[in-house]
C-alpha cells in the first residue's frame, strides 16, 4: 500500500489492512486506537482530507468513521470534527506507562556535582546578544561553516583566555566543539593515528573521561593524586605513556590544585618525552579564597592542548567548549571532526561571541563567583556548627567539596540519603579502578541547586550524617 499522510490538520498515517477498501480502513483505525498508536482525544483529519489523501471515495472514509464511532472507538461531535474516544481499555496490550521506582523516588535536593545553578541563566543579557548576534551574522554564517568554528568567537575566546586564564592563544589554533567529552573524543582519535597506545589519567576522576580514551584504543594508567595533585613526576617512569589528562587548576574531584614543582615536572616530561598533556580546565575560573591559577597551556603552548567550556560558566545545554592547540594539531583535529556537517552550531558560537564581547560574560562569572562562594560558605558554617567531627576540604575554589567520612560510613549515608530524596555521590565513584587507596567520603556539589532548594538541601544534608 502507498504511505499517506493528512495535507492538513492532524497528521496521519494510515495503511488499510485486510480486503475490502471501507473494513480495510476500519481495521488499520481501529488497530491504530487498540494499540494506543492514536491515543484518547486525538483529532482525525475530515473525511474529506483523509479521502484526497488515501485516493478513496469520501463515502468510505465517512462510513469507516461511523463505524468506529458505533463501536466506541471513536467519536463525533457537530463543529469538532472526529477524535480518538477516552476509553479505559484503549491502550490494549500496550506497556502501561507507569514510572519506574527511581523516578517515583526523584531527588527533592540535589547535591550532585558537576552542574551549574542552571536556574541562573542569564536569560535576558544573552538574548540581547543574540539578537545582536543575529542581526551582524554574515550570510555564509547560515550555511555550512568551518569546523574549526566561527572566527569571531575563535577571536574573542583568544582575547578572554589570554587575559584570564593566561593562556597564549591565537585564534588560529582554537576548535570549536561540542562540549568537553566531544573534544577529549576528537583528541582521543588524533593521538591515537598518532601511534599513541596509553594516556595516563588521574587516580581520581570522572570515568567517561577514561571510557573515552579506552573507546579511541587507548590505555589509561593512572597517575596517583595527593594533597600536592597528580604526581606528574612519576609520567618519566611510564614509558609507553603518549599523552597524560591533568585538571590543573582545581583536580577533581578531590579540589587541589597541581602544585607548581610538578606542574614543572609535568611540562618537563612532555618536552623531554614528546608527549601532550591534556589540560581541562575544570571550574578555572571559580576561586575563592586563594589567587588565580593560571593555566598550564601558559608554560608551554606547543606541548599543552589547553580544554575549557562554557557549561559550568553559563549552561550545559549551551554545548559549546574549545580547544587552545598546539599548532601542528590543528588541521588533525578538524579532520577528525569531520566536515562541515559536523560543526557545531554557527549562531550559538556568535551569540557567545557577542556576550563575551560585550563584557556580558565577565559580569556573570563575577556574579556566579560571589553566590557560590556564598554557598560554600554556608555549606562549611553548617557542617561546623551541626556536624562538627566532618572534614570538609577542596573549597578554595569550584562548585563542590568533599566531606571525608569514617571507613566503612560512605554506603549507609548514600542509602539513607535516597531514602530521604537527597541525590549525594560517593567519593569512591570517582577512582581509577587500578589506584591504590580509596577514602570514603561524598563529593558536595553545591553549584547544582537553586536558591529557594539550597536551605533545604542543606538541612537534608545534616540529617543524613551519621
Amino acid at each position: 500500500m502507498t504511505e499517506s499522510w493528512a495535507a492538513f490538520g492532524a497528521d496521519l498515517h494510515i495503511e488499510p489492512l485486510g480486503g475490502g477498501l471501507r473494513s480495510g480502513l476500519t481495521n488499520a483505525l481501529r488497530e491504530a486506537v487498540r494499540t494506543g498508536r492514536l491515543a484518547p482525544g486525538t483529532r482525525l483529519p475530515s473525511s474529506r482530507t483523509l479521502a484526497r489523501d488515501l485516493g478513496i471515495a469520501r463515502n468510505t472514509v465517512a462510513d469507516a468513521y461511523a463505524d468506529l464511532v458505533a463501536e466506541g472507538w471513536l467519536t463525533a461531535r457537530q463543529g469538532s470534527g472526529t477524535s480518538v474516544a477516552q476509553r479505559a481499555d484503549a491502550a490494549g496490550p500496550r506497556t502501561p506507562r507507569t514510572p519506574s521506582r527511581q523516578m517515583r523516588r526523584r531527588p527533592v535536593h540535589n547535591l550532585m556535582p558537576g552542574s551549574p545553578d542552571v536556574s541562573t541563566f542569564p536569560r535576558a543579557e544573552w538574548l540581547k546578544a543574540s539578537k545582536r548576534a543575529l542581526a551582524a551574522a554574515p550570510d555564509q554564517a547560515f550555511g555550512y561553516d568551518d569546523p574549526q568554528g566561527r572566527v569571531e568567537l575563535r577571536t574573542v575566546l583568544a582575547d578572554y583566555l589570554a587575559r584570564a586564564r593566561g593562556v597564549y592563544a591565537d585564534p588560529g589554533r582554537i576548535v570549536i566543539c561540542s562540549g568537553f567529552v566531544h573534544g577529549l573524543a576528537l583528541m582521543g582519535k588524533v593521538l591515537r593515528q598518532r601511534g599513541a597506545r596509553q594516556a595516563a589519567v588521574e587516580s581520581s576522576g570522572l570515568d567517561i573521561h577514561r571510557n573515552l580514551l579506552t573507546a579511541a584504543g587507548l590505555a589509561t594508567p593512572c597517575l596517583p593524586v595527593d594533597e600536592l595533585g597528580a604526581r606528574t613526576g612519576d609520567l618519566r617512569g611510564m614509558r609507553r605513556v603518549g599523552a597524560a589528562l591533568l585538571t590543573p587548576a582545581h583536580q577533581f574531584p578531590t579540589g587541589v590544585p597541581l602544585h607548581p614543582d610538578r606542574r614543572a615536572a609535568a611540562v618537563d616530561w612532555a618536552r623531554s618525552s614528546g608527549g601532550l598533556i591534556l589540560e581541562d580546565d575544570y571550574d578555572g575560573e571559580f576561586r575563592y579564597d586563594r589567587l588565580p591559577v593560571g593555566a598550564l597551556q601558559g608554560l608551554d603552548p606547543e606541548r599543552v592542548v589547553y580544554m575549557g567550556t562554557a557549561s559550568k560558566s553559563l549552561a550545559p545545554a549551551l554545548r559549546l567548549a574549545w580547544m587552545v592547540l598546539p599548532e601542528g594539531l590543528v588541521r588533525e583535529v578538524c579532520d577528525a571532526k569531520g566536515g562541515p556537517e559536523w560543526m557545531t552550531g554557527s549562531l550559538d558560537q556568535l551569540t557567545l561571541a557577542e556576550f563575551i564581547a560585550s563584557g556580558a560574560y565577565d559580569r556573570h562569572v563575577r556574579a556566579m563567583r560571589l553566590r557560590y562562594r556564598r554557598r560554600r560558605d554556608q555549606l562549611v558554617e553548617t557542617l561546623a556548627e551541626r556536624a562538627p567531627d566532618f572534614r570538609v576540604s577542596g573549597i578554595a575554589a569550584g562548585l563542590h567539596a568533599v566531606l571525608e567520612l569514617p571507613p566503612g560510613a560512605e554506603h549507609t549515608v548514600v542509602q539513607a540519603a535516597t531514602w530521604q530524596g537527597l541525590a549525594l555521590e560517593r567519593l569512591s565513584r570517582f577512582g581509577h579502578p587500578d589506584a591504590e587507596a580509596r577514602r570514603d567520603g561524598l563529593v558536595i556539589g553545591y553549584g547544582t541547586p537553586s536558591d529557594s532548594g539550597w536551605s533545604g538541601a542543606l538541612d537534608a544534608l545534616c540529617r543524613v550524617l551519621p
